[in-house]
């Protein structure tokens, strides 16, 4: 039976996260090459450079409550994708050892029977990874273009709130400044949308072995006395290698998760209040509308694959095994 590739769902992730420069090539961890020096650009001129400068802007706004939630509410969401690179690119070993242990002989389905079990959790990962996608982009495009609906990219308005060192109410710099938020916003977006599937995708992986598992459990007779010690003895291996990989898993991303609870609720409560005080039924209402779906769907993801994980770890292999 041909090896079972576990990337082939995540293949679209990984492709994302290699142009973000977030997935150096293979295996490899980062190193002194081309792809670094352009993660290092890429990162730094699209991610930390537009959060500095709407970050700067709080300075000056500060007195006014309106214009000050209106700058918060993305501000706290894009400093996180920040510290989520940060905790990215520096446990970028252990991602990489993840993908290496899954691609092991011991994780893989040994029967077509197991194979169509784990089916399910790759394709609910790959339905929640289109359910969290759309909503993000139909975001992005309306505060890509909510200042040309509503007419007001004749005062020169940006699609977001910040402090440059120049003039931004005059040409070219107006136009250039645009759309230098619109394409930073966009690789931010879809950055950090990518970073909290690929966690998602983690955590399903866990629960997939853990129906492996308890297949093999329920088999352990099946050939008879003379193969039950051996095929007993690959269950506790596999067993062991589960824990150690959803270990590994959690050192991974768990400051990640943290981090994303606490700034998904203070942005949530901020956009809901920012919602009472735009125009209704406007390009930016429903920006605003959009934006609170995506970041309940971003909650969403760590709570349902880490429930899923739970469900299986402490109910399905007990069950099986009694």
């Amino acid at each position: 039976m041909d090896k079972f590739n576990w990337k082939f769902t995540i293949r679209f992730n990984m492709l994302i996260l290699k142009i973000a420069g977030l997935w150096p090539k293979g295996n490899e961890v980062y190193k002194f090459n081309r792809y670094t020096i352009y993660s290092i650009f890429a990162l730094n001129l699209f991610i930390n450079g537009h959060n500095f400068f709407q970050a700067a802007n709080i300075l000056f706004v500060y007195t006014d409550l309106t214009a000050l939630t209106a700058i918060i509410f993305v501000t706290v969401t894009d400093l996180l994708a920040s510290v989520k690179v940060y905790y990215f690119v520096s446990n970028i070993g252990i991602l990489k050892k993840l993908m290496v242990t899954l691609d092991g002989q011991l994780f893989q389905p040994r029967t077509l029977e197991q194979r169509s079990l784990v089916q399910p959790g790759l394709d609910s990962w790959k339905f929640t990874y289109v359910a969290f996608c759309v909503p993000v982009i139909t975001t992005l495009i309306l505060w890509a273009v909510f200042p040309i609906m509503d007419g007001s990219f004749r005062e020169y308005r940006l699609p977001f709130s910040a402090w440059y060192p120049y003039n931004t109410k005059v040409s070219p710099l107006y136009e250039l400044t645009y759309v230098y938020q619109i394409v930073s916003i966009w690789f931010l977006a879809l950055t950090n949308v990518n970073m909290d599937t690929l966690i998602a995708a983690l955590m399903m992986y866990v629960g997939t072995q853990c129906d492996i598992l308890s297949d093999d459990v329920r088999n352990l007779g099946s050939r008879g006395v003379m193969e039950f010690n051996t095929k007993l003895l690959n269950c506790i291996d596999h067993h062991r290698n589960i824990l150690s990989f959803a270990g590994n898993c959690n050192k991974f991303f768990d400051k990640i998760a943290l981090g994303q609870f606490f700034t998904s609720s203070l942005s949530l409560a901020l956009a809901m209040f920012q919602l009472t005080v735009v125009e209704p039924l406007s390009s930016e209402f429903y920006s605003l509308l959009f934006y609170v779906f995506s970041m309940t769907v971003q909650i969403s993801l760590y709570c349902w694959f880490g429930n899923e994980v739970e469900i299986k770890v402490c109910f399905k292999i007990i069950v099986t095994a009694n």
